[in-house]
């Protein structure tokens, strides 16, 4: 059977360096940081004191304020972020379309804002005083659900949870959905709110975050003094859509999704494989599936969370997987800039490779100032360069040996 082509026609965004999709590229392009001091815990109860917190954020532009207070920050984000795609995608859903759009949107830790804030007050005052709402509102199913009903879009309906890759599996299975022609579209992509006290602290205790006091410098993928990453939130939503039913509807195009690897390592709970195997899997998966070679990339946006063992490995599955084309094709991580969204990571990062392709701007890798011998590709060292983009993909990795691989093509008929 013939694969059925793929197109994203919708981008939303909501993210640490910008609540709209424009204004996140924009910060993007120029090496702005959206890492800062943290304001949403104590941070002197911690030994981490920097995070990559939304700014001015006010979900109740696209949601009634009655339901904010019914909804978990990890789906506010996702509800707002996916309004936008929608908006952006001049998308009408009604009763004759509404059965085959679908919304698969993907979340690391769901609502743990939530659960933290409803377990003290079960201590406190008894299991009376918790809200009726309390697990509707963590659960990590709800931001798929919730925009599922405001939008009513009633294909399939699922949400993808494997860590740090859990945007970039959702936008690949709701990619194989389409493919398979159970949809014509789908809402899909990845959100995540862990601003709170219990994140802060299994992330430091795990000895997983920077404890970099400098938010000019905390967040340095593939740089030899990287000490961790930095924790980020937010949101991202494409919407995926077949070429027939965009070119129908006379929908811009931003680009085609071709290409989706996804593997396990079978290796540790937290740690990546050794030489980054499952990832080396993950990336020759993805190169397969769109019928590509290797060189013909143009930019790889790595997972680059500025942990140790991440870069390095990363680096290693890229020689693998490119051979001689790894010194000179371009990488980057944006997590330089963004923090490490977690759940959402994948998603803001297909965002960014999108926007990458079709204004021909590779985003650098800011805060890049001591190069490290075992990280020894390009990694657009702290300025965008221009360049034309036909070929980009985007890696994500998550605990518990998740890959995940996607590879985005300049669209042309």
């Amino acid at each position: 059977m013939e694969k059925r082509r793929v197109v994203i026609t919708g981008l939303g965004a909501v993210t640490p360096v910008g609540n709209s999709v424009e204004e996140t590229w924009n910060n993007i392009k120029s090496g702005q940081s959206g890492v800062g001091p943290i304001t949403k815990v104590n941070k002197d109860e911690y030994p981490v004191h920097v995070a990559a917190e939304l700014k001015d954020f006010d979900p109740s532009t696209y949601i009634d304020r009655k339901d904010v207070r019914r909804m978990d920050p990890f789906v506010q984000y996702a509800m707002v972020a996916s309004h936008m795609a929608v908006e952006d995608a001049n998308l009408t859903i009604n009763e004759e379309n509404a059965s085959r759009i679908g919304v698969w949107i993907g979340s690391g830790i769901g609502g743990m804002n939530t659960y933290e804030s409803q377990f003290e007050t079960f201590q406190k005052k008894g299991y009376r005083r918790v809200s009726p709402f309390f697990i509707p509102m963590m659960i990590p199913d709800m931001a798929a659900g919730q925009v599922s009903i405001a939008l009513g879009a009633k294909g399939i309906n699922s949400c993808t949870v494997t860590a740090c890759a859990s945007g970039a599996n959702s936008i690949g299975d709701a990619f194989k959905v389409i493919q398979r022609g159970d949809a014509d579209i789908m809402v899909t992509g990845g959100t995540e709110a862990p601003m709170n006290k219990m994140s802060f602290a299994g992330f430091a205790s795990a000895r997983a975050l920077s404890l970099n006091e400098d938010p000019n410098t905390a967040s340095r993928p593939f740089d030899k003094n990287r000490d961790g990453f930095v924790m980020g939130e937010g949101a991202g939503i494409v919407i995926l859509e077949t070429l027939e039913s965009a070119q129908k509807r006379g929908a811009k195009i931003y680009g085609e999704l071709t290409g989706y690897g996804a593997t396990g390592d079978a290796y540790h709970i937290t740690s990546p494989a050794p030489e980054g195997e499952g990832a080396t899997r993950a990336m020759n998966q993805a190169l397969k599936d769109a019928g590509i070679s290797a060189e013909q990339v143009d930019y790889l946006n790595a997972h680059g969370t500025s942990t140790d063992l991440n870069d390095k490995f990363e680096t290693i599955a890229a020689k693998s997987v490119f051979k001689d084309h790894a010194y000179k094709m371009a990488i980057s991580s944006t997590k330089s800039m963004t923090g490490h969204l977690l759940g959402a990571a994948g998603a803001v990062e297909a965002i960014i490779s999108l926007k990458a392709i079709n204004e021909g701007i590779i985003p650098p890798t800011i805060n890049y100032e001591t190069p490290d011998p075992e990280c020894d590709l390009d990694y657009v060292p702290n300025e965008a360069r221009k360049q034309e983009l036909t070929t980009v993909m985007s890696n994500s990795l998550g605990f518990g040996g998740h890959n995940a691989a996607l590879i985005f093509k300049k669209y042309s008929e």
